[in-house]
């Protein structure tokens, strides 16, 4: 998916402030929506790939005015109300209207500490061989996908260097497919591939500047070294 939220290399948008000792949160209810979209992914209903997907597909705008974590609260919002745990009568008065959806599963707070701690490992075995080797040199296919994608948009095209490989783990561009559980689906091999500034922006990007992108294995396409 093509959208603002993917804006590395954009121009227009001023320089990037640092915020020096800049705190996890700038507000209270910052905490609170980070904590309810967390307790809300334990449900099940959703992985973190849809997550992800709800957020990028939001209004442009939200990215460009809105702060960091609104954009967390309107694509819970949004998850919430495609699975039917809310209807917007309700959220747009702020409290139930209807029963409660039977089923789903709820986060305790005594068991927060070993969710957080177990995760969801995206890793998955493979008797496939990997197509690309440590210090290969490979090219990001110029892909303009409907959907979710992790392959960002400002290195599509261009030639950089593998420098590690991380095994199988499950493709994002396929895990977002199915919108119920359960969710598992294709896994390919992923890859750490380094590109210079200079590939990606020409001869204005910053002197020894490089970027650094985990690419899966359909991302990629091998470069004659010669």
């Amino acid at each position: 998916m093509n959208g603002l939220h993917d804006m590395g290399g954009l121009q227009g948008y001023g320089p990037v402030h640092l915020e020096a000792q800049e705190p996890l949160f700038h507000a209270a209810w910052e905490r609170r929506a980070l904590g309810l979209t967390v307790a809300m992914g334990a449900s099940g209903l959703w992985n973190i790939d849809l997550a992800r997907s709800a957020r990028e597909s939001l209004p442009p705008l939200d990215y460009a005015q809105g702060p960091y974590y609104a954009i967390w609260v309107k694509a819970l919002e949004k998850l919430l109300l495609e699975r039917g745990l809310i209807t917007p009568q309700e959220l747009a008065q702020g409290q139930p209207l209807t029963p409660s959806v039977a089923g789903v599963k709820v986060l305790q707070a005594a068991e927060v500490d070993a969710a957080l701690a177990k995760g969801s490992p995206a890793d998955r075995p493979s008797t496939q061989a990997p197509r690309f080797a440590v210090g290969q040199r490979v090219r990001a296919l110029n892909l303009h996908p409907q959907g979710h994608t992790r392959l960002p948009r400002y290195v599509r095209g261009h030639v950089g260097t593998v420098v590690l490989h991380h095994g199988c783990h499950v493709l994002p561009d396929q895990h977002v497919q199915q919108m119920l559980p359960p969710f598992d689906g294709t896994a390919e091999h992923l890859y750490t591939v380094v590109f210079e500034g200079s590939e990606l922006w020409g001869p204005q990007a910053e002197a020894g500047s490089q970027v650094s992108v985990d690419a899966w294995e359909s991302y990629l396409e091998a470069v004659s070294n010669t």
